[in-house]
This record gives structure tokens, C-alpha cells and sequence, in this order.
């Protein structure tokens, strides 16, 4: 596969750059914090999103959507990442869509998607760090479960019309099999929701389940086989946080290009010492290579390929290496300036430190690589 866009992605990608940038900018994320905004995000604005059609970009075309794959994806992704924008695409539009995919729940909930009415929150890590154990219990109770147990960090789940739980129903916590997917409806009885600001000024929230009853319809796939669907949602989430990354670590590298050439000392520009340059350099390379990362991962993911797993684990812990760079350099080159609120720099660092952290960090996913090739 070429690692590069067609023409197509080439010319959506144009539209969805002027669109985000236009629609979206770093200053709707600062409005939003400086509001204390309860929501997190602009629900205007994810209408919009579903009007020029990017919320069903996943979705096939006979519920709606535009059917295509998760290279387009990646380029919602990468101009929402570029310019900060507060969004639920990548939980609802990426993420839910996986799991939702071929089960009797997309004909429920892709038409909300699609339309920009519907919001979906992915529930699945229970403790500070991602980690694959799943501890939350489903009890058979009845003609449905009864869910029992926390999880952590779930963002959007505060305002959020579904819910997609991963929760025990047989096995222990770090047992593979026994795990089971449902759709859980924000207002259950007995489940509590503690929202949290972020460093990033984004909201996650804590999630009790105090014998939360659901029926068997909320079941998604099959019970004590829902890994199979776990693990389609999290390749196509972490997929999408790469991407997410990607246009984090462009927009700071941009913005510290052009610092560099306006900020002189000793009346030039301070781009032209050498030492500067030799940084910049390195930072566009590994900024290009996580890049290719990235495209391959959702190459793969859109042929089906039996290859796309450990692709995306590539893809997300050198997304993650890269932007961290980009950022911790941005505010370097900055110097001052870089470590006040007022200057945007700050905002790309917060929001990197996130997103590196989502359904798996680089040393997880270094991890899970070096595990799967038998060490």
C-alpha cells in the first residue's frame, strides 16, 4: 500500500482543514474552558459536523453515512487534534461505531450519529493506567445482568446517550474470554456519574454501577465472547488517537516554525542559529515517520488485515513519542512566553499529555508489541 492519500482523501482532507479551522479554532477550546462549559464541547457544533457529513464517515450508506474508512477518519482526527476542537468524534463517530457495527444496536443508534444528535461514551479502563483486566461484574439477574464495579476516566460519559461498558461475566479480571460489551442508557438506575476536568480542560467522569439492571438487548455481540468487539473498538479508537495525535504535534510544530522565524536575537531570527535548526529537523522527522505509522495502521484496518493490531500499536506509542516531542519542544523554542496561559503553546502540550494516555501509553504499547513477538 502507498503511504500516501488519493486524490480524494486529498481533496476531503482540504475541506475538513478549512472547515475546522474555521468552525473550531484553538479559541473555542479556551471559550469553553473560561466558561467552566458543563458540557465540554459544542453541541452546535457537532450538528455541523453531521451536516457536512464527517459524523457518518464510518457508517455505511444504508443507515445513512458516507461509508467510507479509517483513513478518512484519521482526517477529521487530525484537524480536530490541529486545532484543539473540543469534539466527541472520536468516542461516537470512531469508536462506538466499531463496536456497533453488525449488531441489532447500529439500526438503534447510528441514525442519532449520523445526524449529530447522538453522543456515545466508551467505558472500559477502571483504574489510572489502561490496562487490559476487566474487573466491573455482569450478574445474570432475571432475563437480563446486573452490572456491578467502577470505571474510570470516561469522557463525554456525563452527557452521553449510550454508554458502551465492558464488564466480567465469567473468568477473572485478566482473563481474556468472559468479557461482555452492553449499551447502557446514561439515566440506569443505580448508576452514578462524577464528571472531572482533565488537564487538557476536557471532561471525564467516574463511573459507579451499584447493581445497574440491564436486559439481554443490551448485550452487544456475544456474551463472554465480547472481546472480539473490544478489541474492534480499541483498534479503531487507538487508530483515531493517533491520528488525534498526529495533528496535536502538526499544529505545535507549525506554531513553533513560525515563532522561530518572527522571534529575533541579536537582530535575526532566531531560526537561523543552527542549533535551533538541527532540533527543528529532527522534530519534522519523527514527526513524518510516526505519520507513516499512522496511514499504514488505518491502511490495514480498512483491508481487514490480519496485520492491523500490531500496526496499531505502532502507530499510537509513535504518534504519542512524536508529539510529546513536538509539544516539550515547542514550548522550549517559545522559551517564557511558552509557559504562560495567554500563549496558545500550552494548550497543545495539555492536551498531547492526554491524549498519549488514552487506551494506552507508548510503554504499554511497546510493551504489548515485545509480548506478542515472544519476549
Amino acid at each position: 500500500m502507498p503511504l500516501y492519500l488519493t486524490e480524494d482523501q486529498t481533496a476531503l482532507q482540504d475541506t475538513i482543514r478549512d472547515f475546522v479551522a474555521e468552525q473550531a479554532p484553538v479559541a473555542h477550546l479556551r471559550a469553553l474552558r473560561d466558561a467552566d462549559d458543563p458540557t465540554g464541547f459544542s453541541r452546535d457544533l457537532w450538528r455541523q459536523f453531521a451536516d457536512m457529513g464527517f459524523t457518518g464517515i464510518l457508517i455505511g450508506e444504508d443507515h445513512g453515512g458516507l461509508g467510507l474508512g479509517h483513513v478518512e477518519a484519521g482526517l477529521v482526527l487530525e484537524e480536530i487534534g490541529r486545532n484543539l476542537s473540543p469534539s466527541p468524534f472520536l468516542t461516537t463517530a470512531v469508536a462506538a461505531v466499531a463496536a456497533l457495527r453488525n449488531t441489532p444496536h447500529a439500526d438503534r443508534w447510528f441514525p442519532g450519529i449520523v445526524a449529530g444528535e447522538t453522543v456515545a461514551a466508551i467505558a472500559i479502563d477502571e483504574a489510572a493506567k489502561h490496562r487490559d483486566a476487566v474487573a466491573l461484574k455482569a450478574e445474570r439477574a432475571g432475563n437480563g445482568f446486573r452490572l456491578s464495579g467502577t470505571k474510570r476516566f470516561v469522557a463525554h460519559a456525563h452527557v452521553a446517550d449510550l454508554l458502551i461498558v465492558a464488564a466480567r461475566t465469567a473468568g477473572g479480571a485478566s482473563d481474556r474470554d468472559g468479557v461482555t460489551l452492553f449499551a447502557v442508557p446514561r439515566d440506569a438506575a443505580g448508576l452514578e456519574i462524577r464528571p472531572e476536568r482533565l488537564a487538557d480542560a476536557s471532561l471525564a467522569a467516574h463511573l459507579n454501577f451499584d447493581d445497574v439492571a440491564v436486559d439481554a438487548d443490551a448485550v452487544i455481540g456475544e456474551v463472554d465472547a465480547g472481546r472480539t468487539s473490544l478489541d474492534r473498538l480499541l483498534r479503531a479508537g487507538r487508530t483515531g488517537v493517533a491520528a488525534e495525535l498526529l495533528g496535536v504535534g502538526g499544529g505545535s510544530m507549525a506554531m513553533t516554525m513560525s515563532y522561530l522565524k518572527e522571534r529575533k536575537q541579536f537582530g535575526v531570527p532566531i531560526g537561523s542559529f543552527q542549533a535551533l535548526q538541527h532540533r527543528a529537523a529532527h522534530l519534522y522527522s519523527e514527526m513524518e515517520v510516526a505519520r507513516a505509522a499512522v496511514l499504514k495502521a488505518q491502511q490495514l484496518l480498512d483491508a481487514d488485515s490480519d496485520a492491523a493490531d500490531e500496526a496499531v500499536s505502532v502507530a499510537k506509542a509513535m504518534a504519542a513519542m512524536a508529539t510529546t516531542l513536538s509539544v516539550n519542544e515547542g514550548v522550549q523554542m517559545h522559551g517564557g512566553i511558552g509557559m504562560t496561559d495567554e500563549y496558545d503553546i500550552g494548550f497543545y502540550m495539555k492536551r498531547a499529555r492526554t491524549l498519549a494516555e488514552l487506551w494506552g501509553d507508548a510503554n504499554y504499547h511497546a510493551d504489548r508489541l515485545a509480548v506478542a513477538a515472544g519476549y
